[in-house]
């Protein structure tokens, strides 16, 4: 039977193997956790997605409500659909929401919530671009580059 010095004596070597493969891998996660560019792409995460919300506010909150009054658009586009096929319920009632055709078990093609993705996506395409160009403007900097095309794509379309 083995006695306890012997399992000591195994043990030693393993513990301090363990402690220095510990150190080991802090240390390569310190580096590269703290290098510049690992810190600088973090803050640069934490300004974009404080900038998105700034942004999606002034979209929601300032240039979708006057847009909104357009007589093609409705303030509730979101909840405009159509039934593909209709519940229970329907002949009886009939739906005045989305929610109440999909409780009922109607299958639906909800087509003003893709429409409404699809103006506050470009809203807020729109408002980032005359951002950008004002920015531009006032600081002399352009964010907005010009795109560079191939000379090969060039001469095909002159030939």
């Amino acid at each position: 039977m083995p006695r306890l010095e012997d399992a000591q004596q195994t043990l030693l070597p393993s513990t301090s193997n363990i402690k220095q493969r510990t150190q080991s891998a802090w240390d390569s996660f310190s580096d590269f956790a703290l290098r510049d560019n690992v810190l600088e792409v973090a803050v640069g995460l934490i300004l974009a997605a404080a900038f998105t919300t700034v942004v999606s506010s002034f979209v929601s909150d300032i240039i979708l409500p006057p847009i909104s009054l357009l007589p093609f658009f409705n303030r509730n586009l979101d909840e405009k659909f159509a039934v593909l096929r209709k519940g229970p319920e329907y002949e009886r009632r009939g739906y005045n929401t989305l929610k109440q055709a999909l409780d009922d078990g109607a299958v639906v093609m909800a087509y003003g919530a893709f429409l409404s993705k699809i103006v506050r996506f470009m809203v807020v395409a729109i408002t980032l671009f005359v951002i950008a160009r004002v920015y531009g403007w006032a600081a002399n900097d352009s964010v907005i580059k010009k795109q560079v095309k191939c000379k090969r794509k060039l001469m095909l379309n002159r030939g």
